[in-house]
């Protein structure tokens, strides 16, 4: 297999918690990324920071890290091989994936840490503008 490719996108995200039983807001689904789960538990939202509203509990701020795809369903360890050096490295990261691909988000400000220490793993990272 290729060494994965990492895209740091431009975008600044929020983690929203909602109660479960929440409406879906239609301010969530107006960003150009926008990620939905409904729990039994929570409805969480992953939104645009510039998309939140001011009654929404939030974790702020998040950068995504795009794996480039699209991943084959039957490939392994992609996070796994992705999230142990960050680990190691004390970067927390919240895990997205999609149809296609896998989203690592990290905090802002720990997204240039995060970077190193993918790229001294053999990841190629680039920075999109």
């Amino acid at each position: 297999m290729k060494p994965l490719r990492l895209q740091v996108l431009p975008i600044r995200l929020a983690i929203v918690r909602l109660a479960p039983t929440e409406p879906l807001p239609t301010a969530a689904l107006t960003g150009s990324f926008f990620s939905i789960t409904r729990t039994p538990d929570e409805l969480s939202l992953v939104v645009p920071v510039e998309d939140l509203l001011a009654e929404w509990q939030a974790e702020l701020v998040w950068r995504a890290l795009k794996v480039v795809g699209p991943l084959d369903f039957a490939l392994t360890g992609i996070l796994a091989g992705l999230t142990r050096p960050l680990a190691e490295a004390g970067i927390s990261i919240f895990a997205l994936s999609t149809f296609e691909t896998d989203y690592l988000l990290v905090k802002e400000e720990y997204l240039a840490s995060a970077v190193d220490v993918l790229t001294r793993q053999g990841y190629s990272v680039e920075v999109v503008t």
